[in-house]
């Protein structure tokens, strides 16, 4: 299923270094308006045929080129093995939150494996994209995705909202999220269809260890192991030692 990006595609170059390869590439980008498609430049007829004035062909390594393509895009989908790609782009991880989403694609376009950053840096959306493009199979590891249930660090994303929360406050409620224990979910500000709009295309029911709550002080944090707060207010002091820890806090626009 095609799914929100969080970043535009002219932000996403397609890497690939065989001559098969850069025709599949070539459909990559025509799915993926304003992409670039990057390929060794004795390639360079084939690049520019299988993709008329987006392509950029480079002289030496292919190695030499993923620091450059890491500073200039938010999405690199990757026709390239996976352990090969692993390889080359291991020098250059820094964290998470700001290292691009790398997408790999076999040279029979049959799989699409997002391989870095899949949440926040978007490889898990920039694949199911591709994958319906191609017809392909989207491979997703990620544990909420894999189960279909709520990613704690995308909630709300395409509507504008932001959280507030330490990077063990996120791990501590993804884990509790997929580990099927009680988390309440409490929404006091926003819109209501968060569910349906969520970052991974969710369209089944609410899972059933998420508890939906309208007001904060009806949670008895110590029943959850996590607490979901959707709000415009300000933690109530009463309440914040018996959230520290677990609680994730999410801010809509003052709009919603």
């Amino acid at each position: 299923m095609s799914q929100h990006l969080p970043f535009p595609t002219s932000r996403i170059a397609v890497v690939s270094i065989t001559r098969h390869g850069i025709a599949l590439a070539g459909r990559v980008v025509a799915a993926l308006p304003g992409a670039r498609l990057f390929a060794p430049e004795k390639f360079a007829t084939e690049a520019e045929a299988a993709a008329p004035g987006a392509a950029a062909c480079y002289a030496g390594k292919t190695g030499e080129q993923i620091p450059i393509l890491f500073s200039n895009f938010d999405g690199i989908v990757a026709i390239v093995s996976l352990g090969a790609m692993v390889r080359l782009v291991a020098p250059y991880l820094v964290k998470k939150e700001s290292d691009p989403g790398v997408v790999v694609i076999d040279e029979a376009g049959r799989f699409v494996i997002p391989m870095l950053s899949g949440h926040l840096g978007g490889a898990n959306a920039l694949a199911g994209t591709i994958a319906s493009a191609l017809d392909a199979t989207p491979v997703l590891t990620t544990a909420s995705d894999a189960r279909q249930t709520l990613a704690v660090d995308l909630l709300g994303r395409e509507l504008g909202w932001t959280f507030e929360a330490s990077h063990d406050e996120v791990v501590r409620a993804s884990a509790a999220v997929v580990n099927d224990e009680l988390v309440a979910v409490v929404q006091e500000a926003g819109s209501p269809d968060w569910w349906q709009r969520h970052a991974n295309g969710r369209s089944g029911p609410l899972p059933g260890n998420l508890v939906p709550f309208a007001r904060l002080e009806d949670v008895e944090p110590e029943r959850f192991g996590a607490v979901l707060w959707i709000s415009h207010r300000d933690e109530p002091a009463e309440l914040a030692p018996r959230l520290a820890g677990k609680r994730v806090i999410y801010r809509p626009p003052v709009t919603q």
